[in-house]
């Protein structure tokens, strides 16, 4: 076993300090038999491994639907949405009691989150739940993840949970996902129909030929295929995340992992991390609200890498919510920045030119003592 600079020797990505793990259906309910606890033991000892190296861990865990239409004796997957409703609830009691409690032998907490598409497009909920996880994280608590199925329509869901697996990779900045499929990894064609098919061990996430390589097609638990995954890959390389594709089933598979071990499909962003943050921001984002700076504020923006503080704002114009996009703009209306507010457009009102000691008198609470912090916000 190596630090946490093992996966960069392989990667060239950052050193490693946060992972998020997703598990599928499959793997989890022994191929629809009922929940396989003798491997979630398995997995559940890995990531033990990875937290007492220093590593923080989420798990997105499958199963909840699938683990339901076994002990509701179903042998296939239902397309009513209600039916799969019925399922996910059946199935999700069983699903965290056994993570819960294979955890608890190793003296870890586990907290069951569950999201919808809109915690996650939605910038207030979303910024909720990236503090709830990042809470639980600094608590040294396992977040086990998963889709709401029990309450999902067809408007809100994910699709599959390697999208989840990669929203959530953004969501916390995580360096590293690791999709665990029943699969060994990617290959160059389908090695279920096509035996000479070799293993791809390393790609750039957005390499225009995996989308030729994968296949749609699914298991009969799941929901996605490779495609999805490459999908996923792409989706968590916007913020700059690597994505190992590999065999749950393989012997002290998260430990070789992040041993750098050449085992899986590692697919790697073309930016760092930070970069492609910064990039995500810039890019994709609307503006609802302006900020005009003092002259002081401006220069520290422009000159260093420094949050905005509430006693560096003059004036504000627009209708925002906490975590949505704003202007910066000096006293000359020259651009100076954009990035995601910590207060809504009201809140920001009170506290503009109040020292960060003050906010709390000024509203009564204190959420953060950024207006901006620097993680969320881009620099012109």
């Amino acid at each position: 076993m190596s630090n946490s600079q093992s996966l960069k020797e392989r990667s060239q990505i950052p050193a490693t300090r946060r992972w998020v793990v997703k598990v599928g259906s499959a793997l989890l309910t022994a191929d629809g038999k009922g929940i396989d606890r003798r491997a979630i033991a398995g997995w559940v000892k890995q990531i033990a491994v990875l937290k007492a190296l220093g590593v923080e861990v989420v798990l997105v865990s499958s199963g909840a639907i699938a683990e339901g239409m076994s002990r509701l004796g179903w042998s296939k997957r239902p397309s009513s949405i209600h039916e799969l409703q019925a399922a996910a609830a059946v199935g999700q009691m069983g699903l965290v009691q056994t993570w819960e409690s294979c955890f608890s032998e190793h003296g870890l907490h586990t907290a069951q989150v569950l999201l919808t598409h809109d915690d996650l497009s939605d910038r207030k909920r979303y910024l909720n739940s990236r503090s709830a996880l990042l809470s639980l994280l600094d608590l040294g608590v396992v977040p086990v993840v998963n889709e709401n199925d029990t309450v999902v329509t067809d408007e809100i869901r994910f699709g599959d949970n390697d999208t989840l697996g990669a929203l959530v990779t953004n969501l916390v900045e995580a360096e590293v996902l690791v999709i665990l499929t029943d699969q060994k990894g990617m290959f160059d064609c389908d090695p279920r129909s096509n035996p000479d098919a070799k293993l791809i061990s390393q790609a750039r996430a957005f390499d225009a030929t995996l989308a030729g390589m994968a296949t749609s097609v699914a298991g009969g638990l799941g929901r996605g295929g490779m495609t999805t995954k490459v999908n996923a890959a792409q989706l968590a390389a916007r913020s700059g995340a690597a994505t190992v594709i590999v065999g749950g089933r393989e012997e002290q598979v998260l430990e070789r992992v992040f041993a750098a071990e050449d085992i899986g499909t590692l697919l790697v962003a073309d930016k760092a991390l930070f970069a492609a943050r910064k990039q995500w921001l810039a890019g994709h984002l609307q503006m609802r609200g302006e900020l005009v700076l003092d002259a002081g504020a401006a220069k520290a923006l422009r000159q260093g890498n420094v949050s905005l503080l509430p006693v560096g704002v003059r004036k504000i114009t627009g209708t925002f919510s906490r975590g949505e996009m704003v202007l910066c703009v000096d006293p000359e209306g020259e651009k100076v920045a954009c990035g995601l507010v910590n207060y809504s457009a009201t809140e920001s009102e009170k506290i503009m030119g109040v020292a960060s000691a003050g906010i709390e008198a000024a509203l009564g609470y204190v959420d953060e003592v950024e207006l901006i912090h620097r993680d969320n916000m881009v620099v012109y």
